[in-house]
């Protein structure tokens, strides 16, 4: 059965499928950088009273399956999420003790579908995404 969540007035369910990259995509999401964001992002979305229930950080991207409420936008938790963690990754591995301005870790914008019905198969893609990038760089290369 599908899990529906309630505010005061409201029953709903609104997932999306949500991809960021790190600016001029460089492949930074590794090692210690991987794991820490992990959990940041975990406890940013509840701050925003949003769920990941699922997600997957690649080497120069980001998936993620997001449920927001709809009292929030969509632009209103990623914004949030990607501002945030931004200034966390400056503090804890730039030695940065705050956030200067000019300086971005993340690319502007960010791609954002609903789930809808379909939420087994995002969900498989988000968990093979790794896999796949990993077949079609042999592809390239052969």
């Amino acid at each position: 059965m599908r899990q529906v969540n309630s505010l005061s007035h409201t029953r709903w369910e609104c997932k999306y499928h949500i991809v960021f990259i790190p600016k001029y995509r460089r492949k930074v999401l590794f090692g210690k950088i991987r794991h820490e964001l992990g959990v940041l992002f975990h406890q940013l979305a509840q701050q925003k009273g949003s769920l990941i229930e699922e997600g997957h950080l690649m080497p120069d991207h980001v998936h993620m399956m997001i449920s927001i409420p709809p009292k929030c936008a969509v632009a209103q938790v990623i914004g949030y999420i990607k501002g945030k963690s931004a200034i966390h990754i400056a503090r804890q591995f730039s030695g940065k003790r705050r956030n200067y301005v000019g300086e971005h870790f993340w690319a502007r914008g960010y791609f954002a579908s609903t789930v809808g019905r379909d939420e087994s198969v995002i969900r498989a893609y988000i968990q093979n995404q790794e896999k796949e990038d990993q077949r079609i760089d042999q592809l390239v290369l052969v």
